[in-house]
């Protein structure tokens, strides 16, 4: 598949060039270029991660998930997102060090470096930006991001070389850092959200209920489940009561939540004086739903 291959493309530039920056930013000493290997390193592993859970998320369901697959494709966004905030932290701690006790750095080094830098990752991001999966669009702007982060380091390496200011390194990196660190928290909340269920923000409960009572011969909704597989495929299970014939209006639902990016639509119909069954068959109370943003 295009998209996989793209990923796959990108993924290697990434992890070879951080490779290459461990070592530079090590000889050069500056901790900007350490930080920004991190955040590269991350982009590798999350493209690694993105590259075999996308192609595992694919998989058509079986018996073994029969939901299918799609929430491997989660389940990489938050493994990186952790491994983001986690070298997020390290690396201003790294920071807070290097300003309380300034270390020289080889200037010349870190601007070969930030040119480098800003040619491979804008080659990955020209390689992904032509993708239409969200995993491939999610991973082009992290591309774009590194290149905006190099473009930083090299500004900021010109800065040095004239001034001899070997302050701004270190705040450079804190900078990025805090920057990647409040980026994987929002990621980071909008994954918890599918985890735990919460209804998707684009389709809230009250306005699924009331598309679906405004047809003709619904007498009641209620047992309304709502939720997501991975930000992208909604799915909604419902209890309709209706004298009506049963296919059509069927039908007619289906076709109306189709409308409201809702693939996977299981009905329940009763008769009108039918009790339900279901043993938390109570209506919704409004209670805060749990916020997870879609961007």
């Amino acid at each position: 598949m295009q998209s996989q291959r793209n990923i796959l493309v990108a993924f290697v530039l990434n992890l070879f060039f951080s490779v290459l920056e461990f070592v530079g930013g090590l000889w050069v000493g500056s901790v900007a270029i350490l930080s920004d290997a991190l955040h590269d390193l991350g982009d590798a592993m999350s493209l690694g991660l993105a590259y075999g859970l996308e192609k595992k998320s694919q998989r058509p369901p079986d018996a073994g998930h029969t939901f299918g697959y799609a929430r491997y494709s989660v389940l990489g966004a938050l493994i990186t997102t952790c491994i983001l905030l986690v070298g997020s932290v390290a690396v201003i701690a790294g920071a807070i060090q290097r300003l309380l006790h300034p270390v020289p750095i080889r200037y010349d080094g870190m601007i070969l470096f930030a040119v480098i830098g800003i040619l491979v990752n804008a080659a990955a991001a020209f390689v992904t930006h032509k993708g239409n999966s969200m995993n491939q669009q999610t991973v082009s702007l992290h591309m774009l991001e590194d290149v905006l982060g190099w473009a930083v380091v090299l500004v900021g390496a010109l800065v040095m070389g004239f001034t001899d200011l070997a302050v701004l390194d270190p705040i450079l990196s804190m900078a990025t850092a805090l920057y990647i660190g409040y980026h994987a928290i929002r990621s980071l909340i909008r994954v918890g959200g599918l985890f735990l269920l919460c209804t998707p923000k684009n389709t809230p409960v009250d306005r699924v209920r009331g598309a679906v009572m405004e047809l003709d011969g619904v007498l009641d909704v209620h047992h309304i489940h709502l939720w997501s597989f991975d930000g992208l495929a909604n799915c909604a299970t419902m209890h309709v009561v209706t004298n009506r014939d049963p296919h059509d209006l069927k039908e007619q639902i289906r076709h109306l939540l189709s409308h409201m990016d809702i693939v996977h639509v299981t009905l329940e119909l009763e008769k009108e004086n039918e009790p339900c069954t279901a043993p938390t068959c109570q209506p919704i109370r409004h209670s805060h739903p749990c916020h997870h943003h879609h961007h």
